[in-house]
């Protein structure tokens, strides 16, 4: 459940451009001097109607009441990507987090806590055993919260530059 003052939405495939601004802003906080205009070409590739999005929205506190009437315009300040993976092991389809992203002045009040039992409702739903995501190691916030949810490492993804 979000906290007060956010509301959950879906998502759609014209939404293209705020996920793309999304998954960079992930990205250049732990590489800044990065150039990411590549994930334009993922998310035209991966998002699909078997790729759901869903975006928090931030209520100003005079909009609360008149969401409560009639949709007024919120502010995305967070979102979830979910998309689908096979686990190499076991041969089974399941729930893969694309992006979970909440901006940093809206973090640490339970919004990514929420996506995450978001994205586990919804790989019940269709029957998925497990949820799989990547999380940067230098990322410790996130990784102790994929913990504190009981996450665990199941493989390491290593790299070796050959420039």
């Amino acid at each position: 459940m979000l906290p007060p003052g956010y509301q959950l939405r879906s998502g759609s495939s014209l939404d293209r451009a705020m996920l793309v601004k999304f998954m960079q802003k992930t990205y250049q906080e732990f590489y800044p001097e990065r150039d990411f205009s590549h994930l334009a070409q993922t998310v035209e590739q991966y998002l699909s109607k078997d790729t759901p999005l869903w975006w928090v929205e931030f209520l100003e506190e005079e909009d609360q009441e008149a969401a409560s009437l009639t949709r007024s315009p919120a502010q995305a300040i967070a979102s979830l990507w979910l998309g689908n993976a096979v686990d190499q092991v076991k041969g089974s389809r399941h729930t893969h987090i694309f992006l979970l992203y909440v901006a940093p002045e809206h973090r640490r009040k339970g919004i990514g806590t929420a996506l995450m039992h978001h994205a586990e409702d919804w790989a019940r739903a269709r029957s998925d055993r497990q949820i799989s995501l990547q999380v940067f190691l230098s990322n410790q916030p996130a990784v102790n919260l994929y913990h504190q949810l009981g996450y665990q490492t199941e493989s390491l993804l290593m790299v070796k530059s050959i420039n």
